[in-house]
């Protein structure tokens, strides 16, 4: 954990007087200090094209009043930083009258450890694997034309202090691997993608299956590609795949959810609440306490412990994901959802792990029960509007499913539609819930945290898919 003080000419004593007096008539507000380590190693092309590695110190002073925010940060840890900041946020609040909310809830629950993955292995050992992950993939065949391989690691220590010295400390891990592998055959060019991570030490990641795990999946996508023909279009049913094909969740329906989008009443789902929104058997949560998952914290970065919080339940709208000033405004509670990028960004209410649970029908059920559709398995890239929830995304692995049996991959597909209306067109829920491999990043508002997805398989009764097929 970083001894924030110990460099610095500012006590915590200081600094605890500093809070207190800025924050005396504010509603809300903090003291958010943060260290974080960093590197990215990425082998591109048969060598190591980018080593680097970066230290980031600084603060974020937050003022709250009603619905106002006042924030100013300094890479700066010192007393007359600290001093221009207070300043900064008394000017802005000077008409502030509010009374100071000290109610925070306590855990002692930590869902991973305290650890720098970064020191774990020396840059040479790391250098060794990526060198291994290109031998291995250029020697499956002769089609190998491109191998790229990235490793990132951090390490984010983050003390909060409150108004009148009240203190909460987390120290987070984080690390990646990402495989891109491209294949040529007759003249075709085709990528596949894959890669895994979380809130663990690189060892874990790191063993030899592991990381050959990766590569296979990876090579085998972009074999799956390679055969693959155009994408119809058209109305049609559509079986999304368990795990990373939650991300269509994520995007199209667990912003909607968020609780500044709903106190501003931009959100399809601001007037919903209670109401049913989703077919019977549609439960999503999102959950901040899975062990070691990238979207899971143990305190967000307001110092609210993280929780398990239910969305919809069995088709009804039950909550919405919740920081301080919303929650507040909103006559609700903290959801444990107040997340921000780094220091230099104001807290927003965002997703952690977005899951949709399993039902009871089986994969093999939704595909049997489908005489023409699609079944998608993996996406790419994607576009939302979160006031109207409509969406378009791109499949990067994707089958024609003709009279209740898999048929040939297909290429170039997108699925169109929005949100609240995929919610209701939900007829089957699988079994078979799965995480995504944790390499999920969420940008809002110009800030990118990590997050997971996971959900079952599940049926889609109508959706709009965009072909490239003539």
């Amino acid at each position: 954990m970083s001894n924030f003080f110990e460099k610095s000419d500012l006590s915590r004593n200081e600094a605890d007087n500093i809070i207190s007096d800025t924050l005396q008539k504010c509603d809300d507000g903090e003291l958010y200090l943060e260290n974080s380590k960093s590197e990215s190693i990425l082998l591109d092309d048969n060598k190591i094209k980018n080593s680097s590695y970066n230290s980031d110190l600084g603060f974020g002073f937050r003022a709250v009043s009603g619905e106002v925010v006042a924030y100013s940060h300094s890479n700066e840890i010192s007393k007359n930083s600290l001093k221009q900041s207070a300043d900064n946020l008394k000017s802005t609040l000077k008409s502030a009258k509010g009374t100071y909310n000290h109610s925070i809830p306590k855990s002692n629950k930590k869902y991973y450890e305290n650890i720098n993955p970064i020191e774990q292995k020396t840059l040479n050992e790391k250098i060794e694997i990526l060198s291994q992950v290109n031998d291995y993939l250029r020697s499956k065949n002769d089609n190998v034309k491109q191998v790229t391989a990235n490793f990132s690691g951090e390490q984010k220590s983050i003390e909060i202090i409150r108004s009148g010295g009240e203190t909460l400390t987390d120290v987070r891990p984080l690390i990646r691997f990402n495989v891109s592998v491209m294949l040529e055959k007759n003249g075709r060019k085709e990528t596949g993608v894959y890669g895994i991570g979380g809130r663990q030490s690189y060892d874990n990641y790191l063993k030899e299956d592991n990381w050959k795990n990766v590569c296979d999946e990876a090579f085998r996508i972009a074999s799956v590609n390679l055969e693959s023909k155009p994408a119809p279009a058209g109305e049609m049913k559509v079986v999304l795949g368990p795990g990373w094909p939650a991300i269509l969740i994520h995007e199209a329906i667990g912003h909607g959810l968020e609780g500044d989008f709903n106190r501003k009443k931009t959100s399809a789902f601001h007037n919903l609440m209670g109401q049913k929104v989703a077919s019977e058997g549609v439960t999503i949560v999102d959950d901040g306490t899975i062990d070691n998952k990238r979207g899971s914290l143990t305190i967000d970065d307001e110092g609210t412990p993280t929780e398990n919080t239910v969305l919809i339940e069995n088709g009804i709208l039950k909550n919405f994901m919740q920081d301080r000033l919303n929650a507040r405004l909103m006559k609700t509670r903290s959801t444990g959802s107040g997340r921000r990028e780094n220091f230099r960004h104001i807290v927003l209410p965002r997703m952690r792990n977005t899951m949709m649970l399993s039902g009871k029908q089986t994969q093999d059920e939704m595909i049997k029960s489908v005489d023409k559709g699609i079944f998608a398995v993996s996406f790419g890239g994607g576009q939302v509007d979160i006031t109207s929830g409509k969406f378009v995304f791109n499949c990067t692995e994707a089958y024609e499913i003709i009279d209740g049996k898999i048929g040939s991959p297909i290429k170039g597909a997108t699925l169109i539609g929005d949100g609240p209306s995929i919610l209701r067109e939900v007829s089957m829920v699988g079994n078979d819930m799965m995480l995504d491999p944790g390499i999920g990043t969420c940008g809002k508002a110009g800030q990118g945290v990590p997050v997971g997805v996971a959900q079952p398989s599940i049926l889609i009764d109508k959706m709009t898919v965009g072909g490239t097929k003539l």
